[in-house]
């Protein structure tokens, strides 16, 4: 049976486990704070013949856990039928101590904290006055049996403040669809059609670190430590995006976070607050610094779900750009397709410019773009010179570039910034791409923080065999150049926060 899973809606408990130094008892206290529910702590139901026991050093035996679970199970019962709100904090180390806590309470929702034997080490070394001696961790820890995923557990990482922790269980518990016309069905259906989560992976040598595999009913995606990148997203098992493939290296920037800009940034000089800046020239052949700092860059996993991931970095200091940001990304499965969240905070003590996109290449599956049927809601395009940058804005009205009513890409090339975007009532911007049966496809929204989008097909690539077999869709805070030219450049103030939201919502697959 599957538990309140954190795309089902908001659970009746929270029950947070993980062994003694992952700081279970501090996270569970700040989440009941936060959410203003009720918070119990397992070790308030061991008997005193328990406590004296672990205080003299030696471990309990199931036979001593035995009715101490059962006592946690049937508070947990009188919780959930006075339907009072929870956290209830505990080790759970093995498990069918989970489900002893889990069965026949689908309102539960479990929560893992995980971290290294090191960093649990140090933290019990550090603790005094408690009754948990550090040296009986290599005991838990053999004895730890982590969840599973047809747990459905919301897994962070611990090797962050515990108001991150916190940030990060939140963020991933509350119910937040991607909007779109695609569903594959209830959450009850979900759990039937699921696919096992293969968790982080990496082939050896793999030249983009980890990966996360999230699955939502007949939905999947993949997420790359590189970067924080999207790979793959799939419904029914059709792709629907033009990635890389699995164990390659990334070209032609498929699926990359950019950050602090997307785009071009003209000779890679600009000027701000006063100072002349020079960014490293990525872009030789033109002269420009091209997509920001951090597409080469291994994110750190901060959480994770069967159908979302949370991943973070910092962009530190240094030539050309010598601020200090906080960055991070969530991908989520929903039931109407994929929402990714980009947000960065300025942590530094000085304003910093700041823009971002991402770089996904949509698909439908059409072996090159030129059949494909393609709409753009936009009213102005970008003219830009033969480096790729803006000199001017126009109407699309009248040009080839009018792609408001969808009509085949033909023999189109496209590497265009749009602006001027029409947004729905929900305040989204759809950017569709159909088959040429017109009978499917998948729409790319964009919303909070979006002002521009490029669209590139892929004429330019350095391997022929790639061009036009997608089409990138960009999604993007800034036009090119906005660093020298300003416009609509976003200068993040110290301790402010900048985010972007965007997705992919597949139609015709049900």
């Amino acid at each position: 049976m599957e538990h309140g899973t954190a795309t089902g809606g908001l659970p009746r408990l929270l029950l947070v486990v993980g062994v003694s130094g992952s700081g279970k008892s501090t996270v569970g206290r700040l989440l009941a704070a936060r959410l203003g529910w009720e918070y119990r702590d397992a070790d308030e139901f061991h008997s005193e013949a328990d406590r004296a026991k672990m205080a003299a050093g030696h471990a309990l035996t199931d036979s001593d856990r035995g009715p101490w679970l059962e006592a946690i199970g049937e508070w947990m019962d009188g919780a959930i039928a006075a339907r009072r709100q929870a956290v209830v904090t505990c080790s759970a180390l093995k498990r069918a101590y989970r489900d002893t806590l889990l069965e026949g309470r689908p309102e539960v929702l479990l929560v893992y904290l995980h971290g290294s034997h090191e960093l649990l080490g140090a933290r019990l070394a550090g603790r005094h006055g408690h009754f948990f001696p550090a040296d009986l961790l290599d005991t838990q820890l053999a004895v730890l049996q982590e969840p599973e995923p047809d747990e459905h557990p919301l897994v962070v990482e611990i090797d962050q403040p515990p108001e991150a922790v916190v940030t990060a269980v939140l963020s991933l518990m509350r119910p937040e669809s991607a909007s779109g016309g695609w569903s594959s069905g209830s959450d009850t259906e979900r759990t039937v059609h699921s696919v096992a989560h293969d968790g982080p992976s990496a082939s050896p040598g793999s030249p983009t670190g980890e990966s996360w595999r999230l699955v939502r009913g007949e939905q999947s995606a993949v997420v790359l430590q590189l970067g924080g990148a999207l790979r793959d997203y799939a419904v029914k098992g059709r792709p629907l995006l033009d990635g890389p493939s699995a164990g390659s290296a990334i070209t032609g920037g498929r699926g990359q976070l950019l950050i602090p800009w997307p785009n071009r940034v003209g000779d890679g000089r600009y000027s701000f607050d006063g100072r002349s800046l020079q960014l490293p020239v990525t872009e030789v052949e033109k002269n420009n610094a091209i997509h920001g700092l951090l597409r080469w860059t291994l994110w750190k996993l901060l959480a994770r779900t069967d159908d979302a991931v949370m991943l973070g970095t910092t962009l530190c200091p240094q030539p050309g750009y010598p601020f200090l940001l906080d960055i991070g990304v969530e991908y989520r499965l929903g039931p109407g397709g994929l929402g990714v969240t980009v947000h960065a905070t300025n942590t530094g003590q000085q304003p910093a410019p700041y823009g971002v996109g991402q770089h996904p290449y949509l698909t439908v599956g059409t072996d090159l773009v030129d059949t494909a049927l393609l709409t753009v809601p936009a009213e102005y395009l970008l003219r830009t010179d033969d480096r790729g940058l803006p000199i001017g804005r126009e109407p699309v009205h009248g040009t080839p570039y009018d792609l408001r009513v969808a009509r085949p890409i033909g023999d189109l090339r496209l590497d265009t910034a749009f602006t001027g975007l029409d947004r729905v009532s929900d305040g989204r911007a759809i950017v569709r791409l159909a088959h040429p049966s017109g009978e499917r496809g998948v729409d790319l929204w964009l919303g909070e923080g979006t002002r521009y989008v490029q669209v590139y097909t892929g004429d330019t690539l350095a391997d022929p065999e790639r061009r036009r077999r997608g089409v990138a869709v960009e999604a993007m805070s800034c036009p090119p150049d906005a660093f020298r030219s300003g416009t609509d450049l976003t200068v993040l103030e110290p301790g402010a926060t900048h985010v972007l939201r965007w997705g992919l919502s597949p139609w015709g697959y049900a």
